[in-house]
């Protein structure tokens, strides 16, 4: 069972999140031979303060 651990930046609507969701499920699908109901994508929204863009946090750059 592939599972797929994504870090996002938060602020995405759950529609995007969604077809996020669905293009990862395809591609692992299509690349791995496997069923679509055999993986599992975990979404993890990190906030922008905990999220580092050249040695600051990204709120900041």
């Amino acid at each position: 069972m592939p599972i797929i651990h994504v870090h996002v930046i938060e602020g995405r609507t759950d529609e995007q999140l969604g077809s996020l969701m669905e293009a990862l499920t395809a591609a692992a699908a299509e690349s791995l031979d496997v069923k679509k109901e055999q993986v599992r994508v975990l979404i993890q929204e990190v906030p922008n303060k905990h999220w580092g863009v050249g040695g600051k946090p990204k709120e900041k750059s």
